[in-house]
């Protein structure tokens, strides 16, 4: 009896030695990733993850998502499916969640337009200048009166440095940003305001997912509708989805 619990109390030191091995190789292993990418492809590593591919890992980026092998030596841009039932996109599920997650963060610094009757909330990465976002806000009571809440996330297209975003910043710190960012999209001039904002941390949350042109709506499942659709084709979209 005694040697029984001798040799178990050596498996279980084993079990545990091996795990605790395999976990610091797993830290040491993202940590070189990190600096690899970091130094090679000037990109800044928000979260490594094991990815649904045995020998790849899952890099969320400040440029998009991205697959890398396990020792570092292969970078990947590429969609992963997963064929064993249907087909499915892990890809976009991995994106979905961080959509999702990244929304929520930004929930209180949206520009929100409530509906009476709220059925479903949709998050919009828009730019004032883009004329397909004015067409979208002009249905902005058709939306609403649909049952669908628009909270707006600021996505100056010019970037960082241009007029452009410094007049999102104002619409943002305007006393109503609700008429500030009507009267813009209907190409009035906007007063110059300033104030604590999200607006270039919206911006490069956009960029993290893959936005590249507005308006980009992120739907209550985290999908993406890449472009301007009219009120009634949303309402359809959105209906199908739940």
């Amino acid at each position: 009896m005694k040697l029984i619990r001798l040799l178990a109390s050596a498996s279980t030191f084993v079990m545990v030695t091996a795990l605790a091995t395999t976990n610091a190789f797993a830290q040491n292993s993202d940590k070189a990733i990190t600096a690899s990418l970091s130094q090679k492809l000037n990109l800044d590593i928000i979260s490594i993850a094991d990815s649904p591919v045995p020998g790849l890992k899952q890099v969320f980026t400040n440029r998009g998502l991205f697959y890398v092998s396990d020792n570092g030596e292969f970078f990947l841009q590429a969609r992963v499916y997963n064929i064993t039932q249907g087909v499915e996109d892990e890809t976009e599920n991995a994106l979905k969640s961080v959509r999702l997650e990244g929304v929520e963060r930004f929930k209180d610094s949206a520009i929100e337009f409530k509906a009476d009757k709220e059925k479903y909330v949709i998050n919009v990465f828009t730019d004032t200048t883009c004329g397909y976002c004015r067409k979208l806000h002009n249905e902005m009571d058709q939306l609403n009166g649909l049952g669908i809440t628009v909270r707006y996330l600021a996505w100056p297209r010019a970037g960082i440095n241009s007029k452009v975003y410094d007049d999102t910043v104002s619409i943002w710190c305007s006393q109503d940003p609700h008429q500030a960012i009507t009267d813009a999209k209907a190409g009035k001039p906007v007063n110059d305001a300033k104030c604590k904002n999200q607006v270039a941390e919206q911006f490069k949350f956009g960029q993290q997912i893959g936005v590249s042109g507005t308006p980009n709506i992120i739907m209550p499942d985290g999908s993406v509708v890449p472009g301007y659709q009219p009120a009634q084709a949303l309402a359809l979209a959105l209906k199908d989805l739940s």
